[in-house]
C-alpha cells in the first residue's frame, strides 16, 4: 500500500510540472473586413475579409442583403474578433444582425453578429458615404 501511495504521489508531482497542452476546443480569432453597401429600402453589399486564427489566415468573401429603411451607398472597413470558433469551416455561414448605422461623409461602424455554427463575430470601424439604415441584416461568409 505504501509503494502505491508512493507511485500515486509521484505521477501527481509529474502532472503538476509538465506544460499544460493547448486546448483546441473553441479559439478565438481575429477579422478585418471591408464591405461596400447600397440601398433604397432594401440594401445589397459585397466585400471581403481574412480571418487570423492560430496563427494563420484564411481569406473570405462576404455578402449581404438587409431589409428595413436603408437609403444611400458606404465603404466600411471593420476589425474586430470572432469567437465561439472550433473549426475554421466554423466561420463560414449565414450571420444575422439586426441594427442601425448612419454615416455622413465619414462616420463609424459597428455590428454584432452570430451564425448557425454558435461563432460570433463583433467587429467596429470607420465607414465613408452617405448612409440611414434601421433594418434587419443577413450576412454570408464563404472561406476561399
Amino acid at each position: 500500500m505504501r509503494a502505491f501511495r508512493l507511485v500515486a504521489l509521484l505521477l501527481l508531482a509529474l502532472g503538476l510540472t509538465l506544460p499544460a497542452a493547448p486546448s483546441f476546443a473553441q479559439a478565438t480569432g481575429q477579422v478585418r473586413v471591408k464591405i461596400v453597401k447600397a440601398g433604397l429600402l432594401a440594401g445589397g453589399g459585397a466585400g471581403s475579409g481574412v480571418l487570423t486564427y492560430r496563427g494563420k489566415t484564411y481569406p473570405f468573401s462576404v455578402s449581404g442583403v438587409s431589409l428595413g429603411i436603408t437609403v444611400g451607398a458606404s465603404v466600411g472597413i471593420l476589425d474586430g474578433g470572432a469567437s465561439g470558433i472550433s473549426e475554421v469551416r466554423d466561420c463560414a455561414g449565414n450571420y444575422s444582425s439586426v441594427g442601425g448605422r448612419c454615416a455622413l461623409v465619414g462616420g463609424a461602424n459597428g455590428v454584432h453578429l452570430r451564425n448557425e455554427k454558435g461563432v460570433t463575430m463583433v467587429l467596429q470601424g470607420p465607414k465613408a458615404g452617405l448612409e440611414l439604415a434601421a433594418n434587419i441584416s443577413r450576412i454570408t461568409i464563404a472561406l476561399r
